[in-house]
């Protein structure tokens, strides 16, 4: 056996480890599917300048990001896009939302939605905070 540190791996060792994590996972889960959802906003030109990205399974809905242009911030535009994407999960049978947000990122906002602070990771990834928060949808 020969066990190797590889400072610049290849991405298809990368892929090849979440392909057999999945399966694994799949294997033992209690939850059969795990689907893909987005909400986007494109200007007129068609190129996206608001949008979110998550995930759907059993009673969960992840919110992966969320993200808003800077010339559209301030305009409540997040919210719009967060309460779709809740909405989209809950018509899925989601219960309850989980999401990550860093100590400059968007903690606030999501308390004033209703997120509350599950767990904080702190000296993130040195001096910040990584917030894990949940909302019962």
């Amino acid at each position: 056996m020969n066990i190797e540190v590889l400072e610049q791996p290849d991405n298809d060792l990368i892929d090849f480890l979440d392909k057999k994590i999945k399966e694994m996972n799949w294997q033992n889960w209690e939850v059969n599917e795990r689907l893909p959802l987005a909400v986007q906003i494109k200007d007129d030109e068609g190129v996206v300048i608001a949008g979110a990205a998550a995930r759907t399974f059993g009673d969960w809905l992840l919110l992966d990001t969320l993200w808003v242009s800077e010339t559209l911030r301030g305009q409540d535009v997040g919210s719009k896009i967060l309460a779709k994407i809740e909405d989209a999960g809950k018509a899925r049978g989601c219960k309850k939302c989980f999401l990550e947000t860093l100590h400059f990122q968007a903690k606030p906002f999501y308390e004033r939605k209703g997120y509350q602070v599950e767990w904080v990771q702190e000296n993130y990834p040195k001096t910040g905070c990584q917030y894990f928060m949940v909302k019962q949808l």
